[in-house]
């Protein structure tokens, strides 16, 4: 049984299946929008600049260009 803690508010749930959890890692749509808005408000923010190396990282293997 998977279990998870919400990054939001810090409860620990459990569902029989992934699929039972739309909002994973956040317990509720309430959650998922508090921290949508900590990231819009500027509460979160990445510190570092992006070095030059990350910025030569392959694209995922989701992408699918014709060669």
């Amino acid at each position: 049984m998977p279990t998870y803690e919400c990054p939001t508010c810090k409860k620990t749930h459990a569902v029989a299946r992934r699929e039972d959890a739309p909002f994973r890692p956040f317990c509720s749509e309430r959650c998922k929008m508090v921290d949508l808005g900590r990231w819009l408000d500027g509460t979160y923010s990445i510190s570092e600049p992006i070095s030059p190396g990350d910025q030569n990282a392959p694209e995922s293997q989701s992408s699918s260009e014709p060669e």
